[in-house]
């Protein structure tokens, strides 16, 4: 009888075990598919380009929605998917060219106003969609980590168009700062002089956590859980572990120049996180908070010192 009553719990035992496997890996999918697989998200702002005269940076706006571009395109550096880019040259030739990086679930389109801001200072600039994002194909996201195989390649292909004594700036926004920053860490040809990143991230690990907590309010011992299933269904689908893509470990191997933006109200990608990213790379750097600015905004709250910030900063590194 005692016997009998042992096996019974061992039985519930292996019962709730395996509904708790079961909870635990479906909550690693259902993460997976809110923040890996490309489609509507409550969780962010539309991305219409909307015109409207009283946003501070209509008339950036309304060149990129008017200017020519040139159509690239290009295979991606792991996958096989189609990418593709929009290719703005410089009102005069010039050497100097910015690949600009946009942010998750935004396309090329997005960064208009910043092409008009690089165009404006005498750039040729170079505005690729993303994998799984615009018009470039891709199953997955992969916020920033596969990407700076394929930004690398970007890089290649205007040191192409351009000559050897091209002189390039890479440029992002939120996960394209941090792929910004992911990128710096690889190895790179001599002539990307320098990077710009805006409100990016320290690690995907870092703002997976965060948003577990800010979108989802999860108490620490279910948001740990999730977010490893997450990683290893990450890792099985997508090719890396969530803990990997990390802007921080990136930018302990970049000796290359960087200035870091970030807004003072950011709560999508807090503000403290700049502090960490700036301490961790090894070149030269500059870091300005923009008073007031949420996130993403730093450029429409104060567009003239941006646009200062920017040039005084470049003028150091490209000539």
């Amino acid at each position: 009888m005692k016997q009998q009553r042992k096996h019974h719990l061992w039985r519930w035992l292996a019962w709730i075990c395996g509904i708790l496997v079961v909870l635990w890996l479906a909550a690693g999918l259902y993460f997976f598919k809110v923040g890996m697989v490309p489609g509507h998200k409550s969780f962010i702002s539309s991305n219409q380009q909307t015109l409207r005269k009283s946003d501070p940076l209509y008339k950036q706006k309304k060149w990129f929605k008017n200017v020519h571009k040139q159509k690239w395109t290009m295979m991606s550096a792991s996958k096989h998917y189609r990418l593709v880019a929009d290719y703005i040259p410089a009102s005069k030739p010039t050497a100097k060219s910015v690949l600009i990086c946009h942010g998750f679930m935004n396309n090329k389109e997005t960064m208009g106003a910043y092409a008009a801001m690089f165009h404006q200072l005498g750039y040729n600039v170079l505005l690729p969609d993303a994998r799984a994002h615009g018009q470039s194909q891709g199953k997955y996201i992969g916020y920033g980590w596969p990407e700076r195989y394929d930004e690398r390649k970007w890089i290649n292909r205007l040191i192409k168009k351009n000559g050897q004594k091209s002189q390039i700036v890479m440029f992002g926004v939120s996960m394209g700062g941090a792929t910004t920053m992911m990128t710096s860490g690889i190895k790179l040809p001599k002539q990307v002089k320098a990077f710009i990143e805006d409100c990016g991230y320290t690690s995907l690990a870092a703002e997976l956590d965060h948003e577990a907590g800010t979108l989802y309010h999860l108490p620490a011992f279910v948001a740990k859980p999730a977010e490893l299933s997450l990683s290893i269904v990450n890792r099985i689908a997508n090719g890396f572990f969530t803990t990997e893509a990390s802007s921080v470990a990136s930018l302990h191997h970049n000796h290359r120049p960087m200035l870091f933006i970030h807004g003072a109200k950011d709560n999508f990608v807090p503000t403290q996180m700049v502090y960490t990213n700036y301490r961790a790379t090894r070149g030269p750097k500059e870091l300005w908070i923009v008073p007031k600015a949420a996130h993403a905004k730093s450029f429409q709250t104060a567009p003239q010192q941006y646009q200062q910030h920017v040039q005084q900063f470049l003028a150091k590194y490209v000539k």
